[in-house]
């Protein structure tokens, strides 16, 4: 177990003691890294996760490389013994000895629901705070294991934990009403929104290939559509992809197939701060997700607003967080269906005068579509609980 301190330690810093919790690698986790960016200023942030310590905290405390998160006891999970699942995951041991002895926080974050319990055992003086991210419960529900075994073990920890946090936020106002009429819970929405960028939207050459991108996971499920779209469009038009090899066997086939072609190029991925840059050298950001789960439908992710800093027009499937988006702001255009084809009829009905006013669209929206304007749920929800205690 391991801890590292800056020359500020956490002991001696006189500004009220902020925790944030996550089971992921935190310096490439960019939901969290946005709250330790809005806190790190007012608060002496602590954080608890995996990898090395993230800017801006004085205290990290590092879970082992080789403690798995998701590692549960499946005898307990079978015999519906939730609880003890919980409480004797590899991951729940880990952090709390990392958690032993530290003194009492202000405010505990928790990210998603599987922090929430050992925050709230945690009793700081101000309270908990959940950002639950996803909607849990129907996490991975295309599996009939994960259905059958751990969908009921999320349930509880939603119903047993969720009304116990002192505020709550998700991604989504689809996901937020999922939890409020399942479980009660009344969640705030803080959007996956990056940084404000100061670009201008590239122009649009006439008669010129459109210049589509995509940046993202290398998944079967998020390409494919998009990919067979390209071989049934008829107008002139380019996709680059920069994609992060989380399936490093299914993008070296995409690597091999494309080899050489000019229409589609597959490039390595970009740090997310030059990410709106690189989109910006482009005209149209795409992404059109099949809906075979309910998070997948409800879904509304970073790449859509880092397109919006890019100052791209959009085009999306008929997901409703998405197409709600990009038709409150008049962004882009919403395919009619998740089909190849549907999404290939969308793309070559754009003319070069509509792709110039959905880039000015984004151009406007930019600065309320941007993290400062979004993360103020947040700011608000942990503001009021740290000022219980004078904070």
């Amino acid at each position: 177990m391991s801890a590292v301190v800056d020359a500020r330690s956490a002991g001696t810093d006189p500004r009220p003691r902020l925790l944030i919790m996550a089971w992921s690698t935190l310096r490439s986790d960019a939901r969290v890294l946005r709250q330790i960016r809005l806190f790190s200023g007012r608060y002496a942030v602590t954080t608890l996760g995996y990898g090395e310590a993230p800017d801006g905290v004085v205290e990290h405390l590092r879970l082992p490389d080789g403690v798995v998160h998701w590692h549960k006891d499946r005898r307990l999970l079978i015999q519906r013994r939730f609880e003890a699942a919980y409480r004797d995951a590899p991951v729940t041991h880990a952090a709390t000895e990392l958690l032993a002895g530290q003194p009492r926080f202000v405010v505990v974050i928790a990210n998603d629901i599987d922090t929430l319990p050992l925050a709230l055992d945690l009793a700081p003086t101000g309270g908990v705070h959940a950002d639950l991210h996803e909607y849990h419960p129907r996490q991975s529900e295309e599996s009939w294991r994960w259905r059958t075994f751990v969908a009921p073990y999320y349930r509880f920890l939603v119903r047993r934990y969720g009304p116990l946090a002192d505020s709550v936020t998700t991604v989504g106002e689809g996901i937020a009403r999922e939890y409020r009429l399942r479980f009660g819970l009344r969640a705030g929405v803080v959007v996956n929104a990056p940084q404000h960028v100061d670009l201008a939207p590239r122009p649009v050459e006439p008669g010129a290939p459109l210049r589509l991108v995509h940046s993202g996971n290398a998944q079967r499920h998020r390409l494919d559509v998009i990919l067979e779209a390209m071989d049934l469009t008829t107008g002139p038009m380019t996709l680059d992809l920069y994609l992060m090899p989380n399936d490093e066997a299914y993008l070296a086939q995409l690597t091999e197939r494309y080899a050489g072609s000019e229409q589609v190029r597959i490039h390595p991925p970009v740090a997310p701060h030059e990410l709106p840059a690189t989109l910006n050298a482009h005209d149209v950001g795409v992404y059109v997700l099949p809906p075979v789960s309910f998070n997948h439908l409800w879904a509304l992710p970073n790449k859509i607003f880092d397109f919006v800093q890019g100052r791209l027009a959009l085009v999306v499937g008929p997901s409703p967080e998405m197409a709600a988006l990009v038709r409150r702001h008049g962004l882009g255009l919403v395919s009619p269906d998740f089909t190849a084809q549907g999404l290939a009829d969308t793309l070559d009905a754009f003319t070069a005068e509509q792709v110039a006013g959905f880039k000015a669209a984004s151009d406007a929206a930019a600065v309320e579509l941007s993290a400062e304007q979004q993360v103020r749920g947040w700011e608000r929800a942990v503001d009021t609980l740290a000022a219980r205690v004078g904070g």
